[in-house]
Protein backbone atom coordinates (compact mmCIF):
# COMPACT_ATOMS: atom_id res chain seq x y z
CA UNK A 1 0.00 0.00 0.00
CA UNK A 2 1.68 3.46 -0.95
CA UNK A 3 1.05 5.99 2.11
CA UNK A 4 2.35 8.37 0.33
CA UNK A 5 -0.22 9.26 -1.81
CA UNK A 6 -3.04 8.33 0.34
CA UNK A 7 -5.41 10.64 2.25
CA UNK A 8 -5.15 9.87 5.76
CA UNK A 9 -8.82 9.73 6.27
CA UNK A 10 -8.86 6.77 3.21
CA UNK A 11 -5.66 5.25 4.88
CA UNK A 12 -7.66 4.87 8.50
CA UNK A 13 -10.90 3.71 6.48
CA UNK A 14 -8.92 1.21 4.55
CA UNK A 15 -7.49 -0.26 7.76
CA UNK A 16 -10.72 -0.60 9.41
CA UNK A 17 -12.49 -2.14 6.03
CA UNK A 18 -9.56 -5.04 6.78
CA UNK A 19 -10.65 -5.26 10.57
CA UNK A 20 -14.23 -5.78 8.98
CA UNK A 21 -13.35 -8.26 6.56
CA UNK A 22 -12.36 -10.12 9.94
CA UNK A 23 -14.84 -9.24 12.55
CA UNK A 24 -18.53 -9.57 11.98
CA UNK A 25 -19.00 -7.77 15.27
CA UNK A 26 -17.28 -4.26 14.14
CA UNK A 27 -19.96 -1.88 13.51
CA UNK A 28 -19.02 1.87 11.78
CA UNK A 29 -21.63 4.75 12.80
CA UNK A 30 -21.59 8.24 10.92
CA UNK A 31 -23.56 10.96 11.17
CA UNK A 32 -24.35 11.56 7.54
CA UNK A 33 -19.81 12.52 7.76
CA UNK A 34 -18.61 11.20 4.10
CA UNK A 35 -14.98 9.71 2.63
CA UNK A 36 -14.00 8.11 -0.05
CA UNK A 37 -13.38 5.09 1.63
CA UNK A 38 -16.24 5.56 3.50
CA UNK A 39 -18.22 4.40 0.48
CA UNK A 40 -16.59 1.48 0.30
CA UNK A 41 -17.18 0.14 3.84
CA UNK A 42 -20.59 1.30 3.52
CA UNK A 43 -21.18 -1.12 0.39
CA UNK A 44 -19.06 -4.06 1.16
CA UNK A 45 -20.69 -4.36 5.06
CA UNK A 46 -24.20 -3.12 4.53
CA UNK A 47 -25.13 -4.71 8.02
CA UNK A 48 -21.95 -3.19 9.56
CA UNK A 49 -22.65 0.33 8.31
CA UNK A 50 -25.44 2.72 10.59
CA UNK A 51 -25.64 6.46 8.83
CA UNK A 52 -27.67 7.90 11.44
CA UNK A 53 -28.14 10.69 10.71
CA UNK A 54 -27.18 14.50 12.35
CA UNK A 55 -27.77 13.35 15.66
CA UNK A 56 -24.22 13.46 17.57
CA UNK A 57 -25.98 12.37 21.23
CA UNK A 58 -28.47 10.14 19.63
CA UNK A 59 -25.45 8.17 18.40
CA UNK A 60 -22.81 7.91 20.97
CA UNK A 61 -26.02 5.99 22.81
CA UNK A 62 -26.58 4.05 20.36
CA UNK A 63 -22.78 3.09 20.17
CA UNK A 64 -22.46 2.79 23.73
CA UNK A 65 -25.49 0.26 23.49
CA UNK A 66 -24.08 -1.53 20.42
CA UNK A 67 -20.96 -2.10 22.43
CA UNK A 68 -22.60 -3.25 25.66
CA UNK A 69 -24.16 -5.99 23.16
CA UNK A 70 -20.91 -7.04 22.47
CA UNK A 71 -20.41 -5.16 19.41
CA UNK A 72 -16.48 -3.58 18.33
CA UNK A 73 -17.81 -0.12 17.22
CA UNK A 74 -16.27 3.37 15.57
CA UNK A 75 -18.18 6.12 15.16
CA UNK A 76 -17.22 8.93 13.10
CA UNK A 77 -18.09 12.87 12.93
CA UNK A 78 -16.99 15.92 13.02
CA UNK A 79 -14.45 16.82 15.63
CA UNK A 80 -16.10 19.92 17.32
CA UNK A 81 -19.57 18.26 17.36
CA UNK A 82 -18.71 14.75 18.04
CA UNK A 83 -16.76 15.90 21.00
CA UNK A 84 -18.02 18.91 22.44
CA UNK A 85 -22.28 18.10 21.51
CA UNK A 86 -21.70 14.86 23.66
CA UNK A 87 -19.63 15.01 25.92
CA UNK A 88 -22.50 14.18 28.49
CA UNK A 89 -23.23 10.96 26.97
CA UNK A 90 -19.30 10.14 25.78
CA UNK A 91 -18.84 10.63 29.94
CA UNK A 92 -21.43 8.67 31.08
CA UNK A 93 -22.75 6.09 28.13
CA UNK A 94 -19.27 5.58 27.27
CA UNK A 95 -16.42 5.99 29.41
CA UNK A 96 -18.44 5.18 33.02
CA UNK A 97 -18.60 1.83 31.31
CA UNK A 98 -15.47 1.43 30.41
CA UNK A 99 -16.83 0.78 26.84
CA UNK A 100 -14.06 -0.23 23.97
CA UNK A 101 -15.89 2.38 21.22
CA UNK A 102 -13.54 4.41 19.45
CA UNK A 103 -14.85 7.98 18.49
CA UNK A 104 -13.33 9.47 14.94
CA UNK A 105 -13.41 13.09 15.19
CA UNK A 106 -13.04 14.23 11.26
CA UNK A 107 -11.75 18.07 11.20
CA UNK A 108 -8.91 19.07 13.93
CA UNK A 109 -7.94 22.31 13.96
CA UNK A 110 -8.56 24.39 11.31
CA UNK A 111 -9.40 21.46 8.72
CA UNK A 112 -12.99 23.25 8.41
CA UNK A 113 -11.47 26.59 7.93
CA UNK A 114 -14.34 28.51 5.93
CA UNK A 115 -17.24 26.98 8.58
CA UNK A 116 -15.80 28.95 11.52
CA UNK A 117 -16.07 28.72 15.06
CA UNK A 118 -18.67 25.83 15.04
CA UNK A 119 -16.24 23.70 13.29
CA UNK A 120 -12.93 24.72 14.43
CA UNK A 121 -11.42 21.53 16.73
CA UNK A 122 -8.94 24.09 18.98
CA UNK A 123 -10.24 22.23 22.40
CA UNK A 124 -11.66 18.84 21.94
CA UNK A 125 -8.14 17.36 23.20
CA UNK A 126 -7.96 19.51 26.40
CA UNK A 127 -11.52 18.48 27.19
CA UNK A 128 -11.38 14.92 25.91
CA UNK A 129 -8.38 14.16 27.78
CA UNK A 130 -9.67 15.04 31.04
CA UNK A 131 -12.12 11.85 30.89
CA UNK A 132 -9.57 9.12 32.94
CA UNK A 133 -11.06 6.10 30.75
CA UNK A 134 -10.05 7.61 27.85
CA UNK A 135 -7.18 7.15 25.34
CA UNK A 136 -6.44 9.74 22.94
CA UNK A 137 -4.38 9.24 18.99
CA UNK A 138 -3.42 12.37 16.82
CA UNK A 139 -2.02 10.71 13.54
CA UNK A 140 0.44 13.04 11.44
CA UNK A 141 0.24 10.73 8.50
CA UNK A 142 -1.43 7.82 6.59
CA UNK A 143 0.13 5.30 8.16
CA UNK A 144 0.20 6.31 11.66
CA UNK A 145 -3.74 7.02 10.73
CA UNK A 146 -4.17 2.98 9.54
CA UNK A 147 -2.12 2.13 12.56
CA UNK A 148 -4.86 3.86 14.50
CA UNK A 149 -7.64 1.77 13.90
CA UNK A 150 -5.75 -1.36 14.22
CA UNK A 151 -4.72 -0.27 17.70
CA UNK A 152 -8.09 1.58 18.64
CA UNK A 153 -9.49 -2.08 17.46
CA UNK A 154 -7.77 -3.97 20.03
CA UNK A 155 -7.88 -1.50 22.83
CA UNK A 156 -10.33 -2.31 25.80
CA UNK A 157 -11.55 0.48 26.13
CA UNK A 158 -12.97 4.23 24.76
CA UNK A 159 -10.55 5.87 22.35
CA UNK A 160 -10.68 9.40 20.85
CA UNK A 161 -8.66 9.37 17.22
CA UNK A 162 -8.25 13.19 15.87
CA UNK A 163 -8.36 12.61 12.12
CA UNK A 164 -7.05 15.97 9.63
CA UNK A 165 -7.43 15.78 5.87
CA UNK A 166 -5.89 15.76 3.09
CA UNK A 167 -2.49 13.82 2.07
CA UNK A 168 0.96 14.93 4.38
CA UNK A 169 4.81 13.63 4.06
CA UNK A 170 5.18 9.89 5.67
CA UNK A 171 6.30 9.98 9.38
CA UNK A 172 6.01 6.70 10.54
CA UNK A 173 7.26 3.45 8.94
CA UNK A 174 5.84 0.54 11.34
CA UNK A 175 3.81 -0.55 14.25
CA UNK A 176 7.12 -0.57 16.52
CA UNK A 177 7.22 3.30 15.33
CA UNK A 178 3.39 3.53 16.15
CA UNK A 179 3.64 1.58 19.52
CA UNK A 180 6.03 4.33 21.27
CA UNK A 181 3.66 6.88 20.96
CA UNK A 182 5.77 9.04 19.50
CA UNK A 183 8.94 9.66 17.47
CA UNK A 184 12.10 11.83 16.79
CA UNK A 185 11.95 12.97 13.47
CA UNK A 186 15.36 15.68 13.50
CA UNK A 187 18.04 14.89 15.81
CA UNK A 188 17.63 16.22 19.45
CA UNK A 189 19.57 19.36 19.63
CA UNK A 190 19.38 22.36 22.92
CA UNK A 191 16.07 23.27 21.04
CA UNK A 192 14.01 20.84 20.90
CA UNK A 193 10.28 21.32 18.81
CA UNK A 194 7.39 18.65 20.26
CA UNK A 195 4.12 18.79 18.04
CA UNK A 196 1.60 16.99 16.50
CA UNK A 197 -0.97 16.07 13.23
CA UNK A 198 -0.59 18.85 10.50
CA UNK A 199 1.79 20.93 12.32
CA UNK A 200 4.47 18.15 13.13
CA UNK A 201 4.48 18.79 8.99
CA UNK A 202 5.29 22.47 9.49
CA UNK A 203 7.80 21.79 12.16
CA UNK A 204 10.10 19.22 10.04
CA UNK A 205 10.15 22.18 7.01
CA UNK A 206 10.53 24.85 9.17
CA UNK A 207 13.65 22.71 10.70
CA UNK A 208 15.11 21.82 7.50
CA UNK A 209 14.74 25.41 6.08
CA UNK A 210 16.40 27.11 9.27
CA UNK A 211 19.21 23.98 9.32
CA UNK A 212 20.31 25.52 5.92
CA UNK A 213 21.22 29.11 7.54
CA UNK A 214 22.89 26.79 10.50
CA UNK A 215 20.38 27.20 13.24
CA UNK A 216 20.04 23.50 14.50
CA UNK A 217 16.60 22.21 15.83
CA UNK A 218 15.09 19.12 16.84
CA UNK A 219 11.43 17.97 15.85
CA UNK A 220 9.56 15.56 17.60
CA UNK A 221 6.11 14.02 16.85
CA UNK A 222 3.53 12.83 19.48
CA UNK A 223 1.17 10.17 18.17
CA UNK A 224 -0.48 9.03 21.47
CA UNK A 225 -1.54 11.87 23.17
CA UNK A 226 -3.28 9.80 26.24
CA UNK A 227 -1.69 8.20 27.98
CA UNK A 228 1.35 10.19 26.84
CA UNK A 229 4.48 8.06 26.96
CA UNK A 230 6.46 10.22 29.77
CA UNK A 231 9.49 8.24 29.40
CA UNK A 232 9.72 9.69 25.95
CA UNK A 233 8.98 12.67 26.94
CA UNK A 234 11.60 13.33 29.76
CA UNK A 235 13.80 11.60 26.86
CA UNK A 236 13.47 14.89 24.81
CA UNK A 237 13.56 17.37 27.43
CA UNK A 238 16.45 16.29 29.62
CA UNK A 239 18.20 16.66 25.89
CA UNK A 240 16.86 20.02 25.35
CA UNK A 241 17.87 23.45 27.05
CA UNK A 242 14.71 24.84 25.61
CA UNK A 243 11.36 23.23 24.32
CA UNK A 244 9.17 24.30 21.80
CA UNK A 245 5.89 23.03 21.48
CA UNK A 246 3.96 23.64 18.48
CA UNK A 247 0.05 23.34 17.66
CA UNK A 248 -2.80 24.00 16.08
CA UNK A 249 -5.12 24.12 19.64
CA UNK A 250 -5.74 26.77 22.09
CA UNK A 251 -2.99 27.17 24.49
CA UNK A 252 -5.35 26.46 27.41
CA UNK A 253 -5.66 22.66 28.32
CA UNK A 254 -3.74 21.04 24.75
CA UNK A 255 -0.68 19.64 23.90
CA UNK A 256 1.31 22.12 25.55
CA UNK A 257 0.20 21.58 29.17
CA UNK A 258 0.16 18.08 28.74
CA UNK A 259 3.92 18.21 28.29
CA UNK A 260 4.39 20.92 31.25
CA UNK A 261 2.57 18.44 33.44
CA UNK A 262 5.01 15.94 32.66
CA UNK A 263 7.95 18.00 33.05
CA UNK A 264 6.14 19.20 36.44
CA UNK A 265 5.58 16.02 37.83
CA UNK A 266 8.93 14.73 37.64
CA UNK A 267 10.14 18.18 39.04
CA UNK A 268 11.90 18.83 35.46
CA UNK A 269 12.56 22.69 34.61
CA UNK A 270 12.82 23.49 31.33
CA UNK A 271 12.78 27.23 29.28
CA UNK A 272 9.06 26.77 27.25
CA UNK A 273 7.75 28.50 24.16
CA UNK A 274 4.42 27.74 23.41
CA UNK A 275 3.78 28.71 19.47
CA UNK A 276 0.09 28.32 19.60
CA UNK A 277 -3.50 30.00 19.17
CA UNK A 278 -5.02 32.71 21.89
CA UNK A 279 -7.34 31.59 24.52
CA UNK A 280 -10.43 32.97 22.11
CA UNK A 281 -12.73 32.00 19.97
CA UNK A 282 -11.98 32.99 16.38
CA UNK A 283 -14.66 34.55 14.46
CA UNK A 284 -12.79 34.79 11.23
CA UNK A 285 -13.59 32.84 8.05
CA UNK A 286 -10.70 32.05 5.64
CA UNK A 287 -7.86 30.03 4.22
CA UNK A 288 -6.43 27.24 6.87
CA UNK A 289 -3.13 29.17 5.65
CA UNK A 290 -4.81 32.71 5.64
CA UNK A 291 -5.56 31.68 9.74
CA UNK A 292 -2.47 30.43 10.76
CA UNK A 293 -0.85 33.30 9.51
CA UNK A 294 -3.54 35.63 11.30
CA UNK A 295 -2.22 33.58 14.48
CA UNK A 296 1.35 33.78 13.70
CA UNK A 297 1.80 29.74 13.09
CA UNK A 298 2.58 30.10 9.11
CA UNK A 299 5.87 29.37 7.79
CA UNK A 300 7.39 33.02 7.73
CA UNK A 301 6.59 33.85 11.25
CA UNK A 302 7.41 30.36 12.32
CA UNK A 303 10.49 30.62 11.16
CA UNK A 304 11.31 34.01 12.33
CA UNK A 305 10.10 33.01 15.93
CA UNK A 306 12.31 30.09 15.84
CA UNK A 307 15.46 31.74 14.49
CA UNK A 308 15.36 33.86 17.73
CA UNK A 309 15.16 31.40 20.49
CA UNK A 310 18.06 29.04 18.62
CA UNK A 311 20.46 32.34 18.22
CA UNK A 312 21.85 31.24 21.43
CA UNK A 313 22.70 27.78 20.35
Amino acid sequence: MNFEKLDIRDAFFKSLHKLALKDKNLILITDDLDAFELRRFKKDFPKQFINIGVSEQNLIDVAAGLSSAGKKVFVFGISSYITMRCYEQIKFSVCSMDLPVTIIGLGCGFSFPFDGPTHHAVSDLAIMRLLPEMTIFNPSDSYSAFAAARVAYKNKGPVYIRLDKGIFPPTYKNMNEVSMGGKILRALRKVNLISMGIMTFEGVRVADQLQKGGYGIGVVDIFRIKPINKVFILRVAKASEEIVILEENNKSGNLGTIVIEVLTDDQISKKIHRLSLPDKQLFKYGSRKWLQKLNGLDNKTLISRLRHICKNY
